[in-house]
C-alpha cells in the first residue's frame, strides 16, 4: 500500500504521509520536530515558584497594608 504523497507548508519538499508521523500532516517530518530551546533561557520550575513565591508574598502585604493600615 503506497502513502499519499503531501508538498510541506513550510518547505514545499514533496513526502509521504505516514500514519504514526508526528506533527502536523501539511509539513514534512523535518519541519514537524520539535524546535529545540535555549536552556540558558529556559526557566526551571523551581525558578518559577520562587518568583511566584516572592509575588504572592507581595500581593499579601500590600492587601494586608490596605486593610489593617490605620486611619490617620
Amino acid at each position: 500500500m503506497a502513502f499519499p504523497i503531501k508538498v510541506c507548508a513550510i518547505c514545499s519538499e514533496e513526502f509521504e504521509l505516514k500514519p504514526d508521523k508526528p506533527g502536523f500532516a501539511n509539513r514534512c517530518p523535518a519541519c514537524s520536530a520539535p524546535e529545540q530551546i535555549d536552556s540558558a533561557t529556559e526557566r526551571t520550575p523551581a525558578d518559577e515558584r520562587k518568583t511566584d513565591r516572592e509575588a504572592n508574598e507581595a500581593r499579601r502585604q500590600a492587601i494586608r497594608d490596605l486593610l489593617y493600615r490605620k486611619d490617620s
